[in-house]
């Protein structure tokens, strides 16, 4: 990394920089460490610990208060927080798994091998144990495994005033205590009341007359994706979820929607691209793990591409010479243009803008943007073939039927890839299948047959081959 880090500390412009506070602390200057850090963001802090020494790792963490340290150990990655975790006694491992929350230490968890789990489970409480257990077994990818049972609850017959002393006594172990759930003494969803109402309202006033009872919840068992697009929705910053009796079991927050949107998109990229998604950093994945997540795509495209070998080798012997020349355009461009309506439908798919009941719709949007390029393509492409492949380059072959063929033949394709891209993802949806699975790679594979077969046709009609 070229340029290091420096973080502006609280001692006027004074900067701190890994070789300062790594020459402080070899200096036993801890007091002066203490002082530097007390007030800088736990990411800065983060990752200000990959620019340190590895050797100085332990003790920096340790001269942290309790609070900031466990904010700084969340913001680490994986190898780091394993790395720390070998390092700490059992105390100092109980101490900073009881200033996480439990959806953090769930995270953890879900990344750790099974000696540091069975570790960080032994320095656990048992209430805090049997919590983490219980979301662990919630599927994959449920809003069950994001979600925090960190929340304030009141009871419907307390009045703002219990309310208020209730969040004092409580709120320091809380994630949010912006907004509040009122529930029966059977802890079934009742409403939800804002610390906004709490403050504006009366004492002696009772919950049940100021509470929201138009909640919109989720249930544990709801995919996770699905449950944060509600935020961006209806602009939460948290959501409860309850299980099948409407039994409040805990609430997603923003930053835990945040993080399962970009996870999301970053598989679904990786899918378009004909990748199997990983769960580490480009730098941090091995030779061999990359392979092992390429290698069945390309195995698969490659295996599909027979497809197109066949068509060829079936026209070969009755295809003019010059016609082959612009193969490669428009099997290229047909697939650009698959690809285009591909990316597009599977990013609406989800973001819920559209749906299976939607495929009319989308599928006449696509014809018309299709009609449209092609004949703006279209167009180009008989201009460039007289021009350029006739007239430049000399090639007597280039006649105006043949521009007519390859021009005729590339919009047709252009039309197809246009339908094909955008219908597939909703298809894909409706079967089950992950849309993002139907984008670029597969989609190129199959417009590349498809126009084939329709340079083919074209050229067999026009040119009587």
């Amino acid at each position: 990394m070229e340029e290091k880090m420096m973080i502006n500390g609280l001692l006027g412009d004074e900067i701190l920089t890994p070789e300062r506070l790594s020459s402080l602390l070899s200096a036993k200057k801890y007091a002066e460490v203490k002082l530097l850090l007390e007030d800088v963001p736990s990411p800065d802090l983060a990752e200000l610990f990959y620019e340190m020494d590895e050797g100085q790792h332990t003790l920096l963490f340790r001269l942290l208060s309790k609070e900031l340290a466990a904010e700084t150990f969340v913001e680490m990655d994986s190898d780091l927080q394993e790395s720390l975790i070998e390092r700490f006694s059992d105390r100092e491992l109980s101490d900073i798994l009881d200033e996480l929350y439990i959806d953090d230490t769930v995270d953890i968890i879900e990344e750790m091998p099974a000696n540091v789990v069975k570790r960080i489970l032994k320095n656990t409480d048992s209430e805090n144990r049997e919590i983490i257990n219980n979301i662990l077994r919630y599927p994959k990818d449920s809003a069950g495994t994001v979600m925090t049972t960190e929340y304030v609850r009141f009871t419907g017959d307390m009045t703002v005033a219990d309310a208020l002393l209730h969040i004092r006594r409580v709120a320091i172990d809380k994630e949010t205590i912006y907004t509040c759930y009122v529930t029966d003494k059977n802890k079934r969803l009742l409403g939800i009341v804002t610390a906004k109402q709490l403050l504006l309202a009366e004492p002696d006033t009772p919950l049940s007359e100021i509470m929201d009872e138009n909640v919109i919840f989720a249930r544990t068992h709801d995919d996770r994706e699905e449950v944060a697009l509600m935020f961006d929705k209806y602009g939460f910053i948290a959501l409860p979820v309850v299980d099948k009796e409407n039994r409040l079991v805990g609430i997603v927050t923003v930053d835990d929607a945040l993080e399962v949107i970009i996870e999301e998109s970053e598989e679904d990229f990786a899918k378009m691209a004909a990748m199997t998604p990983t769960e580490t950093s480009y730098l941090k994945t091995g030779v061999f793990s990359l392979w092992k997540s390429r290698i069945p795509w390309l195995l698969i495209l490659m295996l599909s591409s027979t497809l197109s070998s066949a068509i060829l080798s079936g026209f070969e012997s009755a295809l003019p010479a010059v016609l082959v020349l612009f193969i490669p355009m428009i099997m290229g461009t047909g697939g650009n243009s698959g690809g285009q309506s591909s990316v597009t439908v599977t990013r609406s798919i989800s973001l819920a803008e559209v749906e299976f009941s939607d495929l009319f719709r989308v599928f006449f949007k696509e014809l018309r943007v299709g009609i449209l390029c092609a004949l703006t393509l279209g167009v180009a492409t008989f201009a460039k073939v007289m021009l350029i492949d006739g007239l430049l380059l000399g090639n007597e072959a280039v006649t105006l039927l043949v521009a007519l063929t390859v021009a005729a033949s590339l919009a047709l394709t252009i039309i197809l890839a246009k339908i094909i891209g955008a219908t597939l993802p909703l298809l894909a949806k409706k079967i089950g299948l992950d849309p993002a699975v139907m984008a670029s790679p597969l989609i190129t594979t199959l417009v590349d047959a498809i126009s084939l077969i329709v340079y083919f046709f074209v050229a067999s009609n026009i040119l009587s081959i």
